[in-house]
């Protein structure tokens, strides 16, 4: 990671900066133990460690975790969310004292454990479940053997100096985080923890608990005793943030504050690659600009964060120490962690200041994916209620969340994400067609003589079988008799995928559902059915648009 801040230091020194400098930091972080690795043991019968479970990869561990042996029975909880477990309890299943399994999403890792603690848990096994990743067989996935990292201090910055910069040689009182757990956690891969799913009895796990592991039934426990052994130790390592400003022209003493993560843990890059490229590329583009005789009101302050995986350790540790300055000089500060996953849907985690100006900026920007199209109008067709779904609380595994929560400044991330590998890319093209035909097909009309009974009776025809063109050819009328795709009845409608898209938006909570009129009521999302609208609808309207179109030659899409 040093080469890294020096490579990244040395591009900032290539560029048109007024200042560039690095600030390092002495903190506590918690590594694998290189003689001792964390252990996963079976309980014989007799209460001892029998045959050893393979963690498969001794370096994969949660940063922060209590240290020490634990022993308990299993159970599978699901996220580890506190409803997860209260619905744990409520089926007759007590978390409390046994070993909890649950999957990787919905909430941070320090969350799960801090939930976990709190119903009496003595431990936490966390996995990667299928169900949660991409099903996009063209993109590179996670392998069943690897584990997943996530730190577990229910907090930001360096647990072991709460309040105090870690600067070199700082006398530090004794104390530590309160958010540091008292029970240990380990990632495990998919693929043990479908070994131990195997042997889990008691009830079946609701329907919305299940996941895509290969011949495992979920089942809620509890099952076998299990022995974890955790050896993390702690280790004073330095850090280090590189920085780079451009001066304002009329206000310098106040400071747009742009940052990026730059470190990662174990496979994928969206957190910390693409953030830093993003800001790099901000760089040059504004240093190019700087060059030909742009200046920016306030200064512009870039940021290449260390040791964000360990909870925005950098971000924190700076703030702590320059608190007193930045609080009256910070602005705003923007984050370029998790910028780009994907195209089909954007959320912006902010303080409530901001939200006007990021709906504002987004009516300013073309959408990448349609053209004619804002950036705010693509959010909105996917997302109608702005403030419901688009707009979110800034989270504290966030570096923005340090900057607003600790230091009262103002701070957004925003991410462009995909849903669950779907995307209405194909929907938008067809509605573009489709605008793009009857557009054409009006300014044909506005230009054309009226004299010409032929060339009116064309135009007649097509504008009369509008209606016609939006009965789904792909629908039975014998099953669907009401085929039109906005106002019949069925699944193949608009109504009924608006209403199937809630339940994912809602988290798929599994119960059932308002229908659609002729829709048999949904017990939860199905990936697959919402497919098969998807397809319904988008042929269906493309249809449309290519018959509104007129003869094969003039037909003008970007399908």
């Amino acid at each position: 990671m040093a080469a890294l801040a020096q490579d990244f230091r040395a591009e900032l020194s290539r560029q048109k900066l007024d200042h560039v400098w690095t600030d390092t930091h002495y903190v506590g972080l918690q590594f694998p133990h290189p003689n001792h690795p964390n252990t996963l043991h079976w309980v014989d019968e007799s209460g001892s460690a029998g045959e050893q479970l393979p963690l498969e990869d001794p370096d994969v561990y949660c940063p922060y975790s209590a240290t020490g042996n634990v022993t308990g029975e299993l159970v599978y909880a699901h996220y580890g969310r506190p409803e997860d477990l209260q619905d744990l309890r409520a089926r007759g299943v007590e978390p409390a004292g046994r070993l909890l399994l649950v999957r990787v999403g919905m909430i941070s890792f320090a969350q799960k454990v801090a939930s976990a603690q709190d119903f009496g848990a003595r431990g936490v096994l966390i996995y990667p479940d299928p169900a949660d990743l991409s099903p996009d067989t063209h993109k590179l996935g996670l392998s069943s053997h690897r584990a997943v990292y996530g730190h577990v201090h229910m907090g930001t910055g360096d647990p072991y100096t709460p309040g105090f910069p870690s600067f070199n040689q700082t006398q530090f009182p004794p104390v530590q985080s309160s958010g540091l757990p008292r029970i240990p956690a380990q990632p495990i891969s998919a693929d043990i923890a479908s070994r131990l799913l195997r042997k889990l009895e008691g009830p079946v796990a609701p329907q919305e608990w299940q996941g895509h592991l290969p011949e495992s039934p979920y089942h809620l426990g509890p099952g076998p005793g299990l022995h974890l052994n955790i050896n993390n130790r702690r280790a004073a390592t330095p850090i280090s943030n590189i920085f780079g400003c451009i001066e304002g022209r009329s206000e310098p003493d106040h400071y747009v504050v742009i940052g990026a993560q730059r470190d990662a843990w174990g496979p994928g890059a969206a957190k910390s690659a693409v953030g830093t490229a993003i800001l790099l590329e901000l760089v040059r583009t504004i240093s190019s600009m700087v060059s030909n005789g742009f200046r920016p009101r306030r200064s512009l302050l870039f940021i290449s964060w260390d040791g964000g995986d360990f909870g925005s350790v950098g971000s924190m540790e700076w703030l702590e120490g320059y608190l007193s300055v930045l609080h009256l000089k910070a602005v705003v500060y923007v984050s370029l962690d998790n910028a780009v996953l994907g195209d089909d849907r954007f959320h912006a985690k902010t303080s409530p200041l901001l939200i006007n100006l990021i709906k504002n900026i987004l009516k300013q920007v073309d959408s990448p994916n349609q053209s004619g199209q804002t950036l705010y109008e693509q959010v909105v067709f996917t997302n109608p209620s702005w403030d419901a779904e688009v707009i979110r609380p800034l989270p504290m595994d966030s570096s923005a969340y340090s900057f607003t929560a600790f230091a009262g400044v103002p701070a957004v991330e925003f991410s462009f994400m995909e849903a669950r590998g779907l995307t209405l890319q194909w929907v938008y093209s067809a509605r573009g067609d489709y605008i793009r035909a009857a557009e054409k097909l009006r300014k044909e009309i506005y230009s054309s003589e009226e004299s010409d009974e032929r060339l009116t009776r064309m135009y007649n025809v097509r504008i009369m079988r509008v209606e016609f063109y939006f009965l789904s050819q792909y629908v039975s009328p014998a099953d669907s008799p009401f085929r039109h795709i906005f106002l019949g009845r069925g699944d193949h409608t608009l109504s009924a995928l608006l209403d199937h898209l809630q339940l994912l938006r809602k988290g798929d909570s599994g119960a059932p559902g308002v229908s659609s009129p002729g829709v048999e009521p949904s017990l939860g999302f199905q990936e697959s059915r919402f497919r098969r609208q998807l397809a319904l609808l988008t042929w269906t309207l493309q249809g449309a648009a290519n018959a509104l179109g007129g003869d094969l030659w003039n037909i003008d899409n970007n399908f």
